[in-house]
């Protein structure tokens, strides 16, 4: 079983590589703006997740500059995100909150409705 997901993983990540989207273009003031609102966000992701690729092209497709931490591979992510978050899930997206408030958010499609939400995105 460990093969199997292996491959597929390596197909998944392939065919990423391939279809990346291009990212939009956005004048220095406006993407410096978004860059300032996604300082306060990370992602807690594995590489070869679908659900993780998901986001991560919806994060390139629209530009936003959010840190991907590897909750997979680096013992310290995944440590922080199973204490603080909750639960080892991906993809997760850490969200610091201006009253210093951390929320987490579990789930591709809510994270992406909520990235879109926020940056009123189409």
């Amino acid at each position: 079983m460990k093969i199997i997901r292996w491959i597929l993983g390596r197909i998944i990540l392939l065919l990423d590589a391939i279809t990346a989207p291009k990212g939009i273009v956005r004048d220095s003031a406006a993407q410096q703006e978004i860059d300032t609102a996604t300082a306060s966000m990370s992602m807690y992701q594995f590489n070869a997740c679908p659900f993780c690729v998901k986001v991560r092209r919806e994060l390139k497709r629209h530009s936003l500059n959010i840190e991907l931490r590897d909750a997979q591979n680096n013992a310290d992510i995944k440590a922080e995100l199973t204490t603080e978050g909750g639960r080892h899930k991906v993809p997760c997206l850490r969200i610091e909150k201006p009253d210093n408030s951390v929320e987490w958010l579990y789930e591709s499609n809510d994270i992406i409705a909520y990235l879109k939400n926020q940056f009123n995105l189409v």
